[in-house]
């Protein structure tokens, strides 16, 4: 379980956020969602330690995070999937996943056979460069390398930009799967509205650095969630 309080953030003299709070509970998705601007990406880079918060407390399963950096929130359990992807381009697929070990135990330097199962491709393209992968590949490689660390907490900002629909139908069914299994709280930045929609169990809705609605998906019908983001 995720609990954010309060949480604000400046990028120099610009505050970005304002007291967000929020929680994601273990084995739901919760969508994060509002128009561009709105501080969606800057959420998730705060709750990842990618960039320092101003104010607020993140717990992760009870234990108070602090300001932790954000090497030490993944060895805490924290997997982040940044827009964009980050991949190294000069790597292999193989090398790319490889990166994740430093999360963990020299024990449990391994990739798991199911990271495969997840993401066939990867099998097929492991020794092919990182740069040489298509978009929607090069998201599946990030997504690989944050489950690599074994995360309580998965983090994943706008997983569909920029691939094509197959690949988004794939990587909706492996969000699926991996809610499922119920071992991790996930938390989706997502502008594809029906992607999301489709997906959410709760929903936090942000409007110039705010919540302006934090609900189950149960409780909001899609008309009323499609306006408020719409704005």
């Amino acid at each position: 379980m995720l609990n954010v309080e309060n949480l604000t953030l400046h990028y120099g003299n610009s505050q970005i956020l304002y007291d967000i709070s929020m929680s994601a509970a273990q084995g739901a998705v919760t969508c994060v969602m509002g128009t561009n601007g709105v501080g969606k990406t800057s959420l998730l880079r705060a709750i990842s330690g990618a960039h320092p918060r101003s104010g607020g407390g993140i717990q992760l399963d009870g234990q108070d995070l602090g300001k932790l950096a954000a090497h030490q929130l993944a060895q805490l359990g924290v997997g982040y999937v940044p827009q964009g992807r980050d991949i190294f381009p000069l790597l292999t697929v193989r090398e790319n996943l490889t990166t994740g070990f430093s999360c963990l135990p020299k024990s449990e330097h391994r990739i798991p056979a199911d990271i495969f199962e997840l993401f066939p491709v990867l099998k097929e393209m492991e020794n092919r460069r990182g740069g040489d992968l298509s978009g929607g590949q090069q998201q599946q490689l990030a997504i690989a390398r944050a489950l690599i660390t074994k995360p309580k907490l998965l983090l994943l900002d706008e997983p569909t930009e920029g691939i094509q629909p197959n690949i988004i139908q794939h990587i909706g069914d492996v969000i699926r799967l991996l809610r499922d299994r119920g071992d991790m709280a996930i938390v989706l930045v997502e502008q594809y509205f029906d992607f999301a929609f489709d997906l959410a169990d709760s929903v936090v809705v942000l409007r110039r650095g705010e919540v302006i609605k934090n609900t189950a998906k149960r409780d909001i019908t899609r008309e009323e969630l499609l306006s408020l983001v719409s704005v």
